[in-house]
């Protein structure tokens, strides 16, 4: 996947869709839709954009315009308990944005 710097997110408003990818306990990256292409957001010195928390996510973007915000949880469950590999992923979405709880 691609990524772009948060900086440039503010030529493709209104972004279709930001991803907040939950990596582990505390760790979040985020990625965006735009154009119906996913990119990682990447900080000005080229890391990944990291928050301990989707509530630090949601500051970050409060002064861009997106449709949808939602927390993606990829398992590897399945992987880890020896079942056969999956066709499909084992993801999860769930939508939040916007509720100003920070």
């Amino acid at each position: 996947m691609a990524g772009i710097e948060f900086s440039e997110l503010v030529y493709h408003q209104p972004l279709q869709k930001v991803v907040v990818h939950s990596r582990d306990l505390a760790l979040y990256q985020v990625s965006v839709l735009i154009n119906h292409v996913e990119y990682f957001v990447k900080e000005a010195n080229g890391e990944f954009l990291n928050a301990l928390n989707p509530l630090e996510v949601q500051k970050r973007f409060d002064g861009l315009n997106y449709l949808t915000m939602v927390l993606r949880h990829e398992s590897a469950y399945d992987e880890m308990i020896g079942q056969p590999v999956r066709k499909e992923q084992n993801v999860l979405e769930v939508s939040f944005g916007q509720n100003h709880l920070y």
